[in-house]
């Protein structure tokens, strides 16, 4: 009988948190447009993007054969322009986070940069 009565209770108050109504909100035109706004960027922005790493790895590796192999002069290309973000993030529509074009270039006159980030957010 007590096994009974527990399973009638359960189901009951289960039966009553499943009846009582919840408020829920969204913002679903927000989401919209910055959905359609990261789309709308992408469009433009990706074909940029790959056009650029790929004539920057192109030019870096022209570089790497025009200056005896030469490999530092060749990243000082490669990473810039095959670095940074290959898509717009919604984030990035709604300012939380920085797009980077290119990745940032360290400074030549000093090799114990090269390892630290040097920003460089697009504006």
């Amino acid at each position: 009988m007590g096994k009974t009565l527990r399973i009638g209770l359960s189901a009951g108050l289960l039966a009553v948190l499943l009846s009582v109504p919840a408020r829920v909100s969204a913002d679903y035109s927000g989401d919209a447009g910055t959905g359609a706004a990261t789309v709308a960027a992408n469009v433009f922005y990706i074909p940029a993007k790959l056009t650029y790493a790929t004539l920057g790895g192109i030019t870096g590796g022209l570089a790497y054969l025009l200056t005896g192999t030469n490999k530092e002069i060749a990243e000082r290309v490669w990473k810039p322009s095959m670095g940074g973000d290959y898509v717009v993030k919604p984030s990035h529509i709604r300012r939380e986070e920085t797009l980077y074009f290119s990745a940032p270039i360290p400074p030549a006159d000093d090799p114990g940069l090269a390892e630290q980030p040097f920003e460089q957010p697009l504006q």
